[in-house]
Protein backbone atom coordinates (compact mmCIF):
# COMPACT_ATOMS: atom_id res chain seq x y z
CA UNK A 1 0.00 0.00 0.00
CA UNK A 2 1.39 3.40 -1.06
CA UNK A 3 1.08 6.50 1.78
CA UNK A 4 0.02 9.72 0.03
CA UNK A 5 1.67 12.32 1.26
CA UNK A 6 0.31 15.78 1.05
CA UNK A 7 1.23 18.68 0.45
CA UNK A 8 0.00 20.13 3.74
CA UNK A 9 1.61 17.27 5.59
CA UNK A 10 5.17 18.32 3.06
CA UNK A 11 4.98 21.52 4.62
CA UNK A 12 4.84 20.19 7.52
CA UNK A 13 7.79 18.37 7.70
CA UNK A 14 9.84 20.44 6.05
CA UNK A 15 8.88 23.21 8.75
CA UNK A 16 10.18 20.11 11.87
CA UNK A 17 13.67 20.44 9.75
CA UNK A 18 14.17 23.91 9.56
CA UNK A 19 13.33 24.11 13.41
CA UNK A 20 15.49 21.17 14.15
CA UNK A 21 18.27 22.23 11.19
CA UNK A 22 17.90 25.83 13.19
CA UNK A 23 18.56 24.18 17.01
CA UNK A 24 21.66 21.75 15.50
CA UNK A 25 23.13 24.98 14.52
CA UNK A 26 22.49 26.82 17.45
CA UNK A 27 24.13 24.02 19.36
CA UNK A 28 26.91 24.41 17.37
CA UNK A 29 27.71 28.01 18.06
CA UNK A 30 27.03 26.99 21.93
CA UNK A 31 30.11 24.21 21.57
CA UNK A 32 31.68 26.59 19.61
CA UNK A 33 31.76 29.21 22.48
CA UNK A 34 32.85 26.92 25.01
CA UNK A 35 35.70 25.59 22.86
CA UNK A 36 37.01 29.00 22.27
CA UNK A 37 37.51 29.67 25.88
CA UNK A 38 40.55 27.61 25.78
CA UNK A 39 41.53 26.72 22.10
CA UNK A 40 42.83 29.77 19.96
CA UNK A 41 42.28 29.46 16.64
CA UNK A 42 42.67 25.63 14.85
CA UNK A 43 39.37 26.78 12.92
CA UNK A 44 39.02 23.92 10.37
CA UNK A 45 40.46 21.27 13.24
CA UNK A 46 37.11 22.38 15.15
CA UNK A 47 34.73 22.17 12.46
CA UNK A 48 36.01 18.30 11.25
CA UNK A 49 35.87 17.67 15.11
CA UNK A 50 32.07 18.54 15.25
CA UNK A 51 31.36 17.18 11.88
CA UNK A 52 32.86 13.87 13.31
CA UNK A 53 30.47 14.70 16.19
CA UNK A 54 27.59 14.84 15.09
CA UNK A 55 27.66 12.65 12.45
CA UNK A 56 28.54 9.62 14.97
CA UNK A 57 32.05 9.23 13.50
CA UNK A 58 35.17 8.73 14.69
CA UNK A 59 38.39 10.81 14.61
CA UNK A 60 42.31 10.75 14.34
CA UNK A 61 44.19 13.73 14.92
CA UNK A 62 48.01 13.88 13.78
CA UNK A 63 49.90 16.53 14.59
CA UNK A 64 53.35 17.66 16.12
CA UNK A 65 53.24 17.91 20.40
CA UNK A 66 51.85 21.05 21.78
CA UNK A 67 48.98 21.73 19.31
CA UNK A 68 46.91 21.33 22.20
CA UNK A 69 45.03 18.29 20.20
CA UNK A 70 44.51 16.14 23.25
CA UNK A 71 43.35 19.52 25.49
CA UNK A 72 41.00 20.49 22.48
CA UNK A 73 38.91 16.75 22.62
CA UNK A 74 39.22 17.21 26.52
CA UNK A 75 37.20 20.48 25.84
CA UNK A 76 34.50 18.95 23.84
CA UNK A 77 33.88 16.21 26.14
CA UNK A 78 33.59 19.18 29.08
CA UNK A 79 31.48 20.94 27.20
CA UNK A 80 29.23 18.10 26.47
CA UNK A 81 27.24 16.44 29.36
CA UNK A 82 28.87 12.84 28.32
CA UNK A 83 30.69 10.16 29.91
CA UNK A 84 34.81 10.87 29.01
CA UNK A 85 37.39 8.86 29.32
CA UNK A 86 41.29 9.45 28.27
CA UNK A 87 43.64 6.55 27.97
CA UNK A 88 47.11 7.17 27.88
CA UNK A 89 48.72 4.14 25.25
CA UNK A 90 51.62 3.15 26.05
CA UNK A 91 54.35 0.25 24.68
CA UNK A 92 52.67 -2.25 28.27
CA UNK A 93 48.80 -1.37 28.10
CA UNK A 94 47.34 -4.37 27.49
CA UNK A 95 44.05 -5.27 26.31
CA UNK A 96 42.05 -5.92 29.08
CA UNK A 97 43.23 -2.56 30.23
CA UNK A 98 41.42 -0.91 27.74
CA UNK A 99 38.21 -3.68 27.73
CA UNK A 100 38.21 -4.37 31.22
CA UNK A 101 38.19 -7.54 33.03
CA UNK A 102 36.94 -10.65 35.10
CA UNK A 103 38.03 -10.59 38.89
CA UNK A 104 37.23 -13.15 41.64
CA UNK A 105 35.50 -12.06 44.10
CA UNK A 106 34.69 -13.71 47.42
CA UNK A 107 31.21 -13.36 48.96
CA UNK A 108 32.13 -13.06 52.69
CA UNK A 109 28.54 -14.02 54.08
CA UNK A 110 28.89 -17.55 52.09
CA UNK A 111 32.22 -18.21 51.12
CA UNK A 112 31.26 -18.80 47.72
CA UNK A 113 33.46 -17.39 44.57
CA UNK A 114 32.71 -15.89 41.40
CA UNK A 115 33.77 -13.39 38.74
CA UNK A 116 32.48 -10.47 38.18
CA UNK A 117 33.62 -8.13 35.03
CA UNK A 118 35.10 -4.96 36.23
CA UNK A 119 34.32 -2.58 32.84
CA UNK A 120 37.44 -0.46 31.35
CA UNK A 121 37.75 2.77 30.05
CA UNK A 122 36.19 1.98 27.09
CA UNK A 123 32.89 1.97 28.45
CA UNK A 124 32.34 5.63 28.01
CA UNK A 125 30.50 7.98 25.78
CA UNK A 126 33.89 9.86 24.19
CA UNK A 127 37.32 7.58 24.61
CA UNK A 128 40.34 9.86 24.18
CA UNK A 129 42.95 7.29 22.75
CA UNK A 130 46.20 9.35 23.54
CA UNK A 131 49.00 8.84 21.14
CA UNK A 132 47.37 5.60 20.41
CA UNK A 133 50.49 4.52 17.83
CA UNK A 134 52.73 3.94 21.18
CA UNK A 135 50.96 0.65 22.38
CA UNK A 136 51.41 -2.77 20.08
CA UNK A 137 48.76 -3.98 17.24
CA UNK A 138 47.10 -6.43 19.67
CA UNK A 139 46.54 -3.58 22.51
CA UNK A 140 45.36 -1.21 19.21
CA UNK A 141 42.67 -4.04 18.08
CA UNK A 142 41.05 -3.77 21.57
CA UNK A 143 39.50 -0.98 19.65
CA UNK A 144 38.31 -2.76 16.78
CA UNK A 145 34.97 -4.29 17.77
CA UNK A 146 33.96 -1.26 19.64
CA UNK A 147 34.69 1.84 17.10
CA UNK A 148 32.72 -0.43 14.39
CA UNK A 149 29.77 -2.39 16.45
CA UNK A 150 29.36 -0.44 19.54
CA UNK A 151 30.21 -3.35 21.65
CA UNK A 152 32.81 -4.99 23.62
CA UNK A 153 33.36 -8.98 23.95
CA UNK A 154 34.86 -9.46 27.34
CA UNK A 155 34.82 -12.54 29.47
CA UNK A 156 32.41 -15.00 27.27
CA UNK A 157 29.43 -11.81 27.06
CA UNK A 158 29.04 -9.55 24.31
CA UNK A 159 28.58 -5.66 25.98
CA UNK A 160 26.70 -2.94 24.53
CA UNK A 161 28.69 0.46 24.87
CA UNK A 162 26.98 4.12 25.82
CA UNK A 163 25.38 5.68 23.22
CA UNK A 164 26.79 8.16 21.86
CA UNK A 165 29.61 6.70 21.73
CA UNK A 166 32.88 8.34 20.01
CA UNK A 167 36.41 7.53 19.36
CA UNK A 168 38.87 11.17 19.36
CA UNK A 169 42.58 9.49 19.05
CA UNK A 170 45.96 11.42 19.08
CA UNK A 171 49.16 11.13 16.93
CA UNK A 172 52.78 12.36 17.03
CA UNK A 173 54.22 11.83 12.81
CA UNK A 174 57.50 13.24 14.06
CA UNK A 175 58.59 10.34 16.68
CA UNK A 176 58.88 7.24 15.67
CA UNK A 177 60.91 5.62 18.04
CA UNK A 178 58.73 3.31 20.33
CA UNK A 179 55.85 3.75 17.76
CA UNK A 180 53.82 1.11 16.04
CA UNK A 181 51.61 1.80 12.74
CA UNK A 182 47.98 1.69 13.13
CA UNK A 183 46.59 -1.55 11.72
CA UNK A 184 44.79 -0.68 8.09
CA UNK A 185 41.69 -2.20 9.55
CA UNK A 186 41.96 0.33 12.74
CA UNK A 187 42.84 3.55 10.24
CA UNK A 188 39.48 2.52 7.98
CA UNK A 189 37.27 2.57 10.99
CA UNK A 190 38.35 6.29 11.18
CA UNK A 191 36.13 8.67 9.52
CA UNK A 192 38.32 11.41 9.59
CA UNK A 193 42.44 12.04 9.44
CA UNK A 194 42.66 14.96 10.58
CA UNK A 195 46.05 16.84 10.58
CA UNK A 196 46.74 19.72 13.08
CA UNK A 197 49.08 22.50 11.74
CA UNK A 198 51.15 25.30 13.56
CA UNK A 199 48.84 28.40 14.81
CA UNK A 200 49.70 31.82 12.70
CA UNK A 201 51.76 34.17 14.31
CA UNK A 202 49.15 35.94 15.87
CA UNK A 203 47.11 33.17 17.20
CA UNK A 204 50.68 31.50 18.92
CA UNK A 205 51.23 35.37 21.13
CA UNK A 206 47.54 34.86 22.06
CA UNK A 207 48.18 31.18 23.36
CA UNK A 208 51.18 32.16 25.04
CA UNK A 209 49.14 35.02 26.95
CA UNK A 210 46.45 32.94 27.28
CA UNK A 211 48.38 29.69 28.76
CA UNK A 212 50.57 31.93 31.34
CA UNK A 213 47.92 33.54 33.02
CA UNK A 214 46.58 32.63 36.47
CA UNK A 215 42.97 32.33 35.91
CA UNK A 216 41.68 28.91 34.73
CA UNK A 217 39.01 28.67 32.31
CA UNK A 218 36.11 26.98 32.69
CA UNK A 219 33.82 25.42 30.44
CA UNK A 220 30.10 24.89 30.51
CA UNK A 221 28.17 21.79 29.41
CA UNK A 222 25.94 22.77 26.34
CA UNK A 223 24.55 19.20 25.17
CA UNK A 224 23.56 15.82 26.66
CA UNK A 225 23.39 12.71 24.96
CA UNK A 226 19.94 12.62 24.14
CA UNK A 227 19.99 15.72 22.29
CA UNK A 228 23.57 14.50 20.60
CA UNK A 229 21.32 11.42 19.20
CA UNK A 230 18.75 13.22 18.21
CA UNK A 231 21.08 15.56 16.48
CA UNK A 232 23.03 12.82 14.57
CA UNK A 233 19.32 11.08 13.29
CA UNK A 234 18.64 14.36 11.97
CA UNK A 235 21.90 14.42 9.94
CA UNK A 236 21.07 10.48 8.31
CA UNK A 237 17.38 12.22 7.23
CA UNK A 238 19.37 15.03 5.35
CA UNK A 239 18.66 13.91 1.55
CA UNK A 240 21.71 13.29 -0.87
CA UNK A 241 20.99 13.06 -4.67
CA UNK A 242 21.75 10.58 -6.52
CA UNK A 243 24.26 12.16 -8.48
CA UNK A 244 26.57 13.52 -4.87
CA UNK A 245 26.39 9.63 -4.15
CA UNK A 246 27.71 8.70 -7.30
CA UNK A 247 30.31 11.46 -7.12
CA UNK A 248 31.07 10.32 -3.91
CA UNK A 249 31.47 6.41 -5.26
CA UNK A 250 33.65 7.89 -8.25
CA UNK A 251 35.79 9.79 -6.19
CA UNK A 252 36.32 6.29 -3.46
CA UNK A 253 36.73 3.97 -7.04
CA UNK A 254 39.17 6.26 -8.43
CA UNK A 255 42.07 5.44 -6.07
CA UNK A 256 41.72 2.03 -6.22
CA UNK A 257 44.84 0.56 -9.07
CA UNK A 258 44.12 -1.52 -11.57
CA UNK A 259 40.59 -1.25 -12.01
CA UNK A 260 38.47 -0.14 -14.97
CA UNK A 261 38.57 3.66 -15.79
CA UNK A 262 41.53 4.20 -13.02
CA UNK A 263 44.18 6.95 -14.49
CA UNK A 264 47.52 5.97 -15.33
CA UNK A 265 48.65 8.29 -12.24
CA UNK A 266 46.96 5.79 -9.93
CA UNK A 267 48.19 2.61 -11.37
CA UNK A 268 51.47 4.10 -11.06
CA UNK A 269 51.61 5.31 -7.88
CA UNK A 270 48.91 3.55 -5.81
CA UNK A 271 49.34 0.40 -3.77
CA UNK A 272 45.86 0.03 -2.12
CA UNK A 273 43.02 2.93 -2.58
CA UNK A 274 39.88 3.47 -0.37
CA UNK A 275 37.46 0.87 0.39
CA UNK A 276 33.71 1.22 0.35
CA UNK A 277 33.50 3.33 4.00
CA UNK A 278 34.92 5.93 1.94
CA UNK A 279 32.12 6.64 0.18
CA UNK A 280 29.78 6.27 3.02
CA UNK A 281 31.58 9.07 5.24
CA UNK A 282 31.70 11.00 2.22
CA UNK A 283 28.16 11.51 1.76
CA UNK A 284 27.74 11.32 5.90
CA UNK A 285 30.12 13.99 6.86
CA UNK A 286 28.61 16.12 3.69
CA UNK A 287 25.32 15.57 5.40
CA UNK A 288 26.56 16.44 8.79
CA UNK A 289 28.47 19.92 7.23
CA UNK A 290 25.14 21.23 5.27
CA UNK A 291 23.21 20.74 8.35
CA UNK A 292 25.78 22.24 10.30
CA UNK A 293 26.18 25.29 8.04
CA UNK A 294 22.08 25.45 8.50
CA UNK A 295 21.14 23.39 4.69
CA UNK A 296 19.17 20.54 4.73
CA UNK A 297 20.73 19.27 1.60
CA UNK A 298 24.05 17.58 0.77
CA UNK A 299 25.99 19.03 -2.43
CA UNK A 300 28.90 18.36 -4.61
CA UNK A 301 30.45 20.93 -2.81
CA UNK A 302 30.01 19.64 0.90
CA UNK A 303 31.84 15.92 -1.01
CA UNK A 304 35.11 18.32 -2.50
CA UNK A 305 35.24 19.50 0.69
CA UNK A 306 35.82 16.08 2.74
CA UNK A 307 37.77 14.29 0.48
CA UNK A 308 40.85 15.08 2.21
CA UNK A 309 40.05 14.00 5.75
CA UNK A 310 38.50 11.44 4.29
CA UNK A 311 40.49 9.65 1.65
CA UNK A 312 44.49 10.80 2.78
CA UNK A 313 44.42 7.69 5.14
CA UNK A 314 42.74 5.27 3.05
CA UNK A 315 45.77 5.63 -0.59
CA UNK A 316 48.65 3.51 0.20
CA UNK A 317 51.24 4.79 -1.92
CA UNK A 318 53.87 2.51 -3.68
CA UNK A 319 57.58 2.38 -3.48
CA UNK A 320 57.62 3.92 -7.04
CA UNK A 321 55.83 7.24 -5.02
CA UNK A 322 58.25 7.07 -2.62
CA UNK A 323 60.98 7.53 -5.20
CA UNK A 324 58.76 10.27 -6.58
CA UNK A 325 58.19 12.33 -3.37
CA UNK A 326 54.64 11.36 -4.45
CA UNK A 327 51.93 11.00 -1.32
CA UNK A 328 48.53 10.85 -0.77
CA UNK A 329 47.71 14.14 -0.74
CA UNK A 330 49.07 14.13 -4.47
CA UNK A 331 46.55 11.60 -4.85
CA UNK A 332 43.67 13.43 -4.16
CA UNK A 333 44.89 16.68 -5.42
CA UNK A 334 45.03 14.20 -8.44
CA UNK A 335 41.43 12.76 -7.82
CA UNK A 336 39.73 16.53 -7.50
CA UNK A 337 41.13 17.39 -10.91
CA UNK A 338 39.84 14.80 -12.78
CA UNK A 339 37.19 12.94 -10.92
CA UNK A 340 34.25 15.28 -12.34
CA UNK A 341 30.86 15.54 -10.67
Amino acid sequence: MVQVISKSMKDELQADHRHLVSDLVQARERVLEQIGRRIVGQHEVVDLLLTSLFAGGHSLFVGVPGLAKTLLIRTLAESLELNFSRIQFTPDLMPADITGTDVLVEDRSTGKRDFHFIAGPIFCNVLLADEINRSPPKTQAALLQSMQEKQVTAGGRTLDLPAPYLVFATQNPIEQEGTYPLPEAELDRFMFLIGVDYPTADEEVSIVQTTTAVDDVQVERTLGPEAILNFQHLVRQVPASESVVRYAVQLARASRPAKEGVSDFVNQYVSWGAGPRASQYLILGGKARAVLDGRFAVSVEDVRALVLPVLRHRILTNFHAEVSSINSLDVIEHLLGTVKP
